[in-house]
């Protein structure tokens, strides 16, 4: 699959995984995190998908890997905050609004979910939701 000149990489399980919630909203999240990374992310041309547990009670965990610039440190703490930009200019050229994460975390929260970003400046970002 391919978005903004991006390879989305897929590692899903061969079954079906169940979560609880509000369908639309769900994806709602997913579609924000995929495109965020290929937005943001777009100099590494590859964003990896990956979905894992639900099986034997197992938590699910999805986590979305862009390979761009990564975020610093100081920076990771707020961005699920609303108007929070890192760049404000490259954000602004690529049409963020600084909402999208916001939204995000609000949905997760209501689905009893947490959404866990890990970054390296340089080697990229991960956005983990775990349910």
């Amino acid at each position: 699959i391919k978005f903004h000149g991006v390879d989305i990489v897929l590692d899903l399980p061969a079954h079906p995984v169940l979560v609880a919630g509000e369908r639309d909203e769900l994806v709602e999240v997913f579609e924000n995190l995929i495109e965020n990374g290929c937005k943001y992310g777009q100099d590494g041309k590859r964003v990896d998908v990956a979905l894992s547990g639900g099986t034997g009670g197992t938590p699910v965990e999805v986590s979305v890997k862009d390979y761009g610039p990564g975020i610093p440190p100081e920076h990771v703490p707020r961005i699920t905050e609303r108007f929070y930009r890192v760049n404000v200019e490259a954000s602004r050229s690529k049409k963020g609004t600084g909402l999208g994460l916001a939204i995000a975390k609000h949905i997760l929260t209501r689905h009893k979910a947490r959404l866990v970003v890990r970054s390296e400046v340089g080697k990229g970002t991960v956005f983990t939701v775990k349910f």
